[in-house]
């Protein structure tokens, strides 16, 4: 049995109903195969995308249920990297729904997803904590037209301290209303508390784990301190899991 199996059946036992999405490389180099879907500047493997839908469709499409409408994707530790993931998602969320979806960096402590669009890290959430004015005027619309991305904004030295006032509760409230999906990125759940003050202004959150690095024994603290402060965990998600098999004959199994 191999390490990869092992481990997502620890987050199946852990994390109660994990969605069983395994992703092969999604934080390596891309190589010749790899298509550029709508937005992303960065190529995404052809399995890594039928992986990722499989996770939309688990996550936000399920038809016997109310789906959760705003998720925060949150890594277990820093050697885990979740923000091509939850960028990667939100752009094929926005392709399989016709209402509007807002890509939301919460990581003040090192932002990247506006870099992965192309764009400089403009007014965004931060701001929204200083400023007056509608929350969809620090959003920046992207080139699919439903799909949205407000930045974590002007990080400043008082940025962190904006992360649990009572403003926050109102902007993610503002933002609820007025986009019908959220897929947050935060910083690592191991190494900061910041995810704890998005994880209770949403419907839930997303564990990703890294195969052969994420330890048992973490993954299953974090996972009962987030269950003791009744933040639901969604499901986990396996990161750069490796296939003993060609991609080619995994897909016809």
């Amino acid at each position: 049995m191999s390490k990869n199996y092992e481990l997502m059946k620890q987050a199946e036992i852990g994390f109660g109903d994990a969605l069983g999405v395994t992703i092969a490389g999604i934080g390596a180099e891309s190589n010749h195969n790899a298509v550029a879907t709508t937005e992303c500047m960065t190529p995404v493997e052809p399995l890594v995308r039928e992986e990722l839908l499989k996770l939309v469709q688990r996550l936000f499409l399920i038809p016997e249920q109310a789906p959760p409408k705003a998720v925060m994707f949150a890594a277990i530790d820093a050697r885990t990297k979740c923000n091509r993931l939850c960028a990667i998602t939100a752009e094929l969320l926005a392709e399989s729904v016709p209402g509007s979806v807002c890509l939301v960096e919460g990581n003040f402590r090192a932002p990247s997803l506006p870099g992965m669009f192309g764009m400089a890290n403009h007014l965004g959430l931060a701001d929204s904590l200083r400023q007056d004015g509608p929350i969809r005027g620090f959003a920046r619309q992207l080139r699919r037209g439903n799909l949205w991305l407000l930045s974590s904004g002007s990080l400043e030295e008082d940025a962190l301290n904006l992360l649990n006032c009572e403003r926050m509760k109102e902007r993610i409230a503002e933002l609820r209303s007025e986009f019908d999906y959220l897929l947050i990125n935060v910083p690592p759940l191991n190494v900061y508390a910041d995810a704890m003050v998005f994880g209770r202004l949403v419907d839930g959150v997303l564990l990703v784990l890294e195969a052969n690095a994420t330890r048992r024994e973490s993954a299953l603290r974090i996972a009962q301190g987030l269950q003791s402060t009744r933040i639901p965990v969604l499901g986990a998600v396996l990161n750069n899991r490796t296939f003993p098999i060609p991609g080619s004959l995994y897909k016809r199994l």
